[in-house]
């Protein structure tokens, strides 16, 4: 059986460190190996390391941080991968790639693979900028719609939520935006399932929705509700940004991968 030659880009974030887990063979690179901006860059490194399939976790994910940085967020997350195809389709190399629920815009209760996109803050355009430059690009690619991640090496929803539960008396979150929540272990282990299948774009999340304040009421006990109007942020946020999984079996409910997260982090 002929040995994958894999290439992990982003190794060291939170979906990153989680795919080195799963394929702990592969060549893995950091932004500072690699800056998939430079397009002369991404293709001689990929040139040079000729990998039959890339998995590139590299992105721009503060959602806020893309209304002030307009110009970085589309250069990571739409040039980005744009060189990243280029490079793939020069090697022949199968890609692997992150987009998320932020491409709708939430005018709807739930969305499939095949539903038209229409995203309503900067993060969002500049992941469909990734996407569309993908998909005109090559044709040998997985393009993975994820949502509301957390996972064991990063910053995200549960440690936050842990943090101010230590320091605040009540903690409010929203009760108008609902979701899946997704364990980055979980969406790990499933590219290899994925990678076996045919080309096109996935929803892949943990099964099941819930509101923010849902989510952090299975986490911490000293929450209450509050709607999006009472906590302003810079960046618009769809109401619903529930993804659909109408392509792959679904992984396990977001409260049992939960209970997993926290066994992991012993609380």
């Amino acid at each position: 059986m002929k040995i994958i030659k894999t290439l992990i880009i982003g190794s060291t974030g939170m979906l990153g460190s989680d795919l080195c887990k799963v394929f702990p063979d592969a060549v893995k690179l950091t932004h500072r190996d690699l800056d998939i901006t430079d397009r002369e860059q991404v293709i001689e490194f990929i040139g040079r390391i000729n990998p039959d399939l890339v998995i590139n976790a590299a992105a721009y994910t503060n959602v806020d941080g893309c209304e002030d940085n307009q110009e970085l967020a589309f250069q990571v997350n739409g040039s980005g991968p744009g060189y990243i195809t280029e490079a793939c389709s020069i090697v022949g190399a199968k890609l692997v790639h992150f987009s998320t629920d932020y491409v709708f815009d939430g005018s709807k209760k739930e969305y499939v693979e095949s539903d038209v996109p229409n995203p309503i803050n900067v993060y969002g355009h500049s992941k469909l900028l990734g996407e569309k430059k993908i998909i005109e690009n090559m044709n040998d690619y997985r393009i993975l719609r994820i949502s509301w991640l957390f996972g064991i090496h990063g910053k995200n929803f549960v440690e936050t939520m842990l943090k101010l539960s230590r320091e605040m008396d009540t903690v409010k979150v929203v009760d108008d935006q609902f979701g899946k929540p997704t364990y980055t272990m979980d969406l790990a282990t499933k590219i290899k399932e994925i990678i076996e299948l045919d080309p096109g774009i996935y929803h892949i999340t943990n099964d099941g929705v819930c509101s923010w304040y849902e989510f952090a009421s299975s986490i911490i006990d000293n929450v209450i509700p509050c709607t999006s109007e009472e906590f302003p942020r810079k960046a618009k946020r769809p109401e619903y940004s529930v993804l659909t999984n109408t392509k792959t079996e679904p992984m396990r409910h977001w409260k049992e991968a939960l209970k997993a997260y926290l066994k992991e982090r012993n609380i």
